[in-house]
């Protein structure tokens, strides 16, 4: 137990996961027998869940939203790896600094624009979710790229690589596991966008038009039940990045601070 209090400390696996388990029944029970009056209580938000799985599709329109996140993540990251990888040449360099200033362009607007320039609502849909994730990792990549030090350009020349096998070597593959885990920590700017996007073109539906249907006819149970679902997903998708970091790259486990 000692160690759940002392910083920096490395608890064992199962004594930590017990601690998480405990929390988490702790809020259960508070919500259960203690619940707030501006919060529906744990039952009418398991029976709306039931509800929304059984006659209101939330697993069909859940995939659906998540096919088009993975489908805009994908883009946004290859776009964005592209801008990040460019900085290397002094020419390309203003094009990253306004791309990540770009994040404070708010998609009401740009959606008009959008709009007008493509045929179809799923474009337009995926065309927001791009922009928007592409200036958030261009700001995370590019960050990540700044740490290089002179000392491991340096240690690479002195290896008789040229420039750009220096820049292959040490920036490029030395530094995929910060990469992947800026993706992971922008997939949720995705999340937050999705549910515009979605309520902006309704053709095709998608969680967040479930939720915003939801919101407006003041289903709060509903509401509580699908932003639970949302974070339950997120969870997932972050374990997801955690695994694959470690399986690709187990080196980026041993260079963490302990």
């Amino acid at each position: 137990m000692k160690t759940l209090f002392t910083p920096n400390a490395q608890p064992p696996r199962a004594t930590f996961l017990l601690m998480v388990a405990g929390q988490g029944l702790v809020l259960l029970l508070l919500w259960l027998f203690y619940p707030l009056r501006l919060f529906p209580s744990l039952g009418e938000v398991f029976r709306s869940l039931g509800d929304l799985v059984t006659t209101q599709g939330l697993i069909q329109e859940l995939w659906a939203s998540m096919t088009t996140a993975l489908q805009a993540l994908s883009v946004a990251t290859m776009l964005a790896l592209l801008i990040s990888y460019l900085t290397a040449l002094p020419f390309f360099r203003p094009i990253a600094y306004a791309a990540s200033k770009m994040r404070y362009l708010t998609l009401t607007g740009l959606t008009f624009f959008m709009a007008l320039m493509l045929s179809s609502g799923h474009q337009v849909k995926l065309s927001v979710l791009i922009f928007g994730a592409t200036v958030y990792l261009v700001t995370g990549m590019t960050s990540v790229i700044l740490t290089t030090t002179q000392e491991e350009m340096d240690h690479a020349r002195t290896l008789g690589m040229s420039e750009w096998r220096s820049f292959l070597e040490v920036v490029v593959l030395g530094k995929l596991d910060e990469m992947l885990e800026v993706v992971r920590q922008n997939f949720a700017i995705i999340w937050t966008m999705i549910t515009l996007v979605e309520t902006l073109y309704q053709s095709e539906g998608g969680i967040g038009l479930l939720l915003y249907k939801q919101n407006r006819y003041l289903h709060l149970d509903g509401v509580l039940a699908i932003q639970l679902v949302i974070l339950a997903t997120g969870a997932l998708q972050d374990y997801v990045f955690v695994l694959l970091r470690r399986v690709f790259f187990p080196y980026s486990v041993l260079t963490a601070a302990k």
